[in-house]
C-alpha cells in the first residue's frame, strides 16, 4: 500500500479502521509520540490495558514482540502492539529475517504499531531501511510526519494558542517560530508558558514572546555573526555572554558560528563564479536540503565581504576549535579572543 497521510492516519484512528501494520517515522518527532499514542490508546481499547496495548523498545528481540503479536486479545476483540526506536539499521541479517516473517503473518486481532521517537531514517543512504518501509507499506500503512513549513506551520501554531485560550497573529507566530525553530515539541512547550502568561482570551504579542522566549542557539549564534560582520563590538560581546548565561556549550556555540561562516564563504565562491549563492546548494546537497535560504541570506550578508576575509576567518574559527578541544585555558577567554580577532580582520578585510 502507498504511504498513507497525516489526515489519513487520523482518519483511520477516528473511525478505528486500522491496518494491520503502522510504521511512523519522520522528523517532525512529536507528531510521531502523538499518533503513536493515539493509535495505541485506540487500537489497543480500554479493556484491560495491561494486557491488551503491549510496548516494546528498541532493545526488544524479534522473538519477543513476534510471541506478543501471535498472543490472542484478553477478553476483547483486538490488541495493539507498540514498539518504539527499532532500530532496522543496527539488526543482523537474521533478525531482519524474523522481521519480515513478523510483518508478513500479523493476525487478525493485532495491530502492530512501529514508530520512531528518536531514531532518524534515511532512505537514500541505508538499503535495510528502504526495504522495511517497502515491506510495512506491503503489508500495512507508513506515515512518514515531516516538519512543517511557511504558512502551514504558522497556520498551526495559532491554532495551537487558540486552543489554549489565547490568540496568535500569524505574523507573531512566524516571528515565535523564527525563535523556536520549525520542531512542533519546542513550539508547544513555549505555547504553554506564553498562554499562561498572558492569560485566557488574551493576545500573546511579540513584547510576551521577546519576554518570555529565550532564543534559539542558532538564532543567537546568527545574530552574533552579523554583529562582528558590520563591526558591532559591544554587541558582540554581550550577545556571547547572553549565550554562557544560557549555558551554552563553547564548543556547540563554534560550530554553529563555523556553520554561518562557511554558508558566507560559499555564497560569496559561487556568486566570483559567475552563479547563484544556492549553486553551491548543489555541491554540497546534504547540508543545504531544504535549507537552501541560509545561502540566500549568506549572499545578502556577505556582499561587501571580500574571499581572503572569510579565508582569514574560518582559519581563526579552526584555531580556536582546537585549542577548544586540547588547550587548558578558559574556553569562555578563547571565545573572547576569536571575537576580538575576528572583529578585527572583518574590519580591515571589507570591500570598500
Amino acid at each position: 500500500m502507498p504511504e498513507i497521510t497525516e489526515m489519513d492516519l487520523k482518519k483511520e484512528i477516528e473511525k478505528e479502521n486500522f491496518h494491520p501494520l503502522y510504521f511512523i517515522y519522520g522528523e517532525e518527532k512529536y507528531l510521531v509520540r502523538r499518533y503513536a499514542e493515539k493509535l495505541v490508546a485506540k487500537a489497543g481499547g480500554s479493556t484491560f490495558p495491561d494486557f491488551n496495548r503491549q510496548r516494546f523498545d528498541g532493545s526488544a528481540s524479534i522473538d519477543s514482540i513476534a510471541a506478543a503479536v501471535e498472543a490472542l486479545p484478553f477478553m476483547a476483540q483486538r490488541k495493539c502492539v507498540a514498539v518504539s526506536d527499532l532500530d532496522v539499521e543496527a539488526c543482523s541479517a537474521q533478525e531482519i529475517s524474523k522481521l519480515g516473517e513478523l510483518i508478513a503473518s500479523i493476525p487478525e486481532t493485532t495491530v502492530l504499531a512501529v514508530y520512531l521517537p528518536s531514531v532518524d531514517v534515511d532512505l537514500k543512504k541505508s538499503s535495510k531501511w528502504k526495504a522495511f518501509v517497502k515491506e510495512a507499506g506491503r503489508y500495512g500503512a507508513t506515515v512518514n510526519l515531516k516538519l512543517r513549513e511557511g504558512a502551514e506551520l504558522e497556520k498551526r501554531v495559532c491554532a495551537m494558542a487558540e486552543k489554549r485560550g489565547c490568540s496568535l497573529s500569524r505574523q507573531d507566530a512566524a516571528y515565535l517560530i523564527s525563535l523556536c525553530g520549525k520542531g512542533l515539541e519546542g513550539l508547544t512547550n513555549e505555547l504553554e508558558k506564553l498562554c499562561a502568561y498572558a492569560g485566557p482570551g488574551e493576545a500573546i504579542t511579540k513584547k510576551i514572546i521577546d519576554l518570555l522566549t529565550p532564543r534559539s542557539l542558532e538564532t543567537t549564534v546568527f545574530t552574533l555573526s552579523r554583529s562582528l560582520l558590520v563591526g558591532e563590538y559591544d554587541r558582540a560581546y554581550s550577545i556571547l555572554d547572553q549565550l554562557f548565561y544560557q549555558n551554552e556549550e563553547p564548543i556547540m556555540i563554534l560550530a554553529v558560528l563555523s556553520s554561518a561562516y562557511l554558508d558566507l564563504y560559499r555564497a560569496r565562491a559561487a556568486v566570483q563564479s559567475g552563479r547563484s549563492a544556492e549553486y553551491a546548494a548543489e555541491i554540497f546537497p546534504t547540508d543545504y536540503k531544504k535549507k537552501e535560504f541560509r545561502l540566500r541570506n549568506a549572499q545578502r550578508d556577505g556582499k561587501r565581504l571580500s574571499m581572503e576575509m572569510l579565508r582569514e576567518s574560518l582559519a581563526i574559527l579552526l584555531d580556536t576549535d582546537l585549542a577548544l578541544k586540547s588547550s587548558r585555558a578558559s574556553e569562555r577567554i578563547l571565545l573572547e579572543e576569536m571575537i576580538a580577532r575576528l572583529l578585527l580582520v572583518a574590519e580591515k578585510g571589507r570591500v570598500r
